[in-house]
Order: C-alpha cells, then structure tokens, then sequence
C-alpha cells in the first residue's frame, strides 16, 4: 500500500485506543449517525480471543500523528469465517479503505494457511450510507449474502399481554449449571437450521460468553406445560442509547408459533422498562428461515436500519 508523504501504517498498541476511538467515532457517525463504539469496545476487540495486533491490525496516522484509519479482524470462536472491519475517518481517509482491505486480505490468506485450510471465507458490513465502500467491495471479488434489520420500539407504556395459557416464563438459574446446560441446549437446537451456525459444545459456549451479555437478570427461559422450549439472552450493549437489547433468541422448533418468543420478548422488555430504560431492540437476519421479523413486529417492534454483509473466499498462502 502506497501512503502520501509523511503517513505511517503500522501496528496499534493498547495505549493507541484513545486515538483508534476518534477514528472509529468518525465512520460510525458516517455510517449509522452517532458514535457507537466506546474505548472498552476498541481495547476488547484489540484483546479479543484469536486475534493478535501485531498481526491482524493496522493503525494509519497523518505526517501530525492523527489517527485516520483503523482496521482489525476477528473470529470469536477460532473457527469458521473470519470478518474484517476498515474504519477510516471520511474526511480524510476514504482512499485508504480498499488499500487495507487488501492487507486484511493477504493476512486472511496466511491465517488459514495457519489453520491448515485450503480457503477461507472473509465478511465485512456496509451500511447504508457507504456506497463507496460496498462498490469497493465488489471490485475486490466480494458479494452481498445477507442484510440484518436492526429493530427497536419505545417501552412507554407497555400493555399488559401474558402468556399464552402453559407457557411461563422465568429468569436463569446462572449458578445452576443444569440450567445453564439447558439454556445452551435451546439455544443450539433452535439455531441448528439457520444459515452460518457453526456449534459449540456447551464448555466452549460457556467460555465464550461475553461480559457485556452477563447482565443474568435479563437472560429467561420459557416453558410449556413444563417442558423448556425457549430462551432469551440479554446484552448491555445498547446502555448508552438507555435501551435493553436481545441478543439471542432461541424457541426450539417443535414449540414455534405457540407464542414462546412472544412471551420471552414481553418478558425481557418489561424488566427493561422496570429498570428505567426508554427503549429496546434487536438484530435480526434476513436469511433466518423461521421468518423472526413477523413475530417481532407482533410485539412492536419496527425497522431502524439495514446492515448487509458482503463475502468472499481466500485462498490460503503457499507455505
């Protein structure tokens, strides 16, 4: 990659996050119209499990020593596709994003030679504001596989709606490991036919959980006539816009259409509303078969925005 004058791309450190924030803060306001990142969010993703900065990371800075572009890549689990995110500050560095693309690329490259992996498939996002970057996408040999919704409603006065006759809903038992099992048990059952789900066994799912979703008093799980048949889990990452947020929801399929992710939703929105929240809201897919955006405008829920997501596959590096 061929930078001006005086410009710097190099590795990023942890004393580096107040400057990647500034970036990050420009293309999120770019992209969706507030900042949506925080310093936690940057240092989490440079600490994240398999990923190493000194490798999977690039920072850009101006012959001042302005940051103006960030990029890192990520894979939660180590296994599957990897995702790659370029940030750059729109006013000054929306050349470089199809640049760093492309050493995120060649670092995909080396990352499934490492894993002994003939290829692997890479994705990234666009917003919609970003028609730029989706045609540099394209030119890179990547295509749009899916658009997630993310949806939202206000929790002003909520009306009162329980559940349908069987069906109880309560929170997670988080010390009972029984509980816990059962929770991933629904969980993995209910998302084994949706496109992208790649398993993990319960330990690894355990190990997993992010502390920002450990917010247990907003995790639920329902039953019908007894049986456990959904859940819900909850994640603190919508506090600074003073919502409650889902973050799966999982009904397993002998049970949908009975009105468990009805309840559940009803549930996870009342305790929102019981702590003084103003609004709650969710992510969905597109491509999820079991058609979600019907029931979760059925609890009032609406469109906000769109994200898609853009792939490619690559090709391990000769070793």
């Amino acid at each position: 990659m061929t930078l001006p004058a005086g410009w710097t791309a190099r590795r990023p450190t942890l004393a580096d996050v107040p400057a990647i924030l500034k970036v990050v803060h420009a293309a999120d306001t770019f992209a969706v119209g507030y900042p949506d990142f925080d310093a936690e969010d940057v240092q989490d993703a440079l600490t994240a499990p398999f990923v190493d900065p000194a490798q999977d990371s690039w920072l850009v800075t101006d012959p001042d020593g302005t940051a103006v572009a960030w990029t890192i890549m990520s894979n939660p689990t180590g296994v599957g596709r990897e995702f790659v995110e370029v940030y750059v500050d729109p006013d000054r560095g929306a050349d470089l994003r199809a640049p760093l693309l492309d050493r995120l690329l060649d670092r995909v490259a080396e990352r499934a030679a490492e894993r002994g992996l003939p290829a692997l498939a890479v994705r990234t996002a666009v917003f919609a504001p970003e028609t730029r970057w989706a045609a540099e996408l394209v030119e890179a040999g990547f295509h749009r596989v899916k658009r997630y919704l993310r949806m939202t409603r206000s929790l002003a006065d909520l009306p009162a709606a329980p559940p349908p006759p069987g069906v109880t809903v309560r929170p997670l038992r988080p010390d009972d490991e029984a509980d816990l099992r059962q929770f991933h048990r629904i969980f993995d059952t209910a998302f084994r036919d949706t496109p992208d789900y790649e398993p993990l066994d319960f330990e690894r799912w355990r190990e997993l959980l992010p502390s920002s979703g450990k917010v247990w008093d907003e995790w639920f799980v329902a039953e019908v006539d007894g049986v456990a048949a959904g859940g819900l889990q909850s994640s603190d990452q919508a506090l600074d816009h003073d919502m409650g947020w889902v973050r799966t929801l999982s009904v397993v399929p002998g049970y949908r259409r009975r009105g468990v992710g009805a309840a559940l939703l009803r549930r996870a929105f009342a305790v929102y509303a019981a702590k003084g929240r103003a609004g709650a809201g969710l992510g969905v897919d597109l491509a999820n078969p079991t058609v979600p955006i019907t029931l979760y405008r059925s609890v009032g829920l609406a469109e906000e925005r769109w994200t898609d997501m853009y792939e490619r596959t690559v090709s391990a590096t000769d070793v």
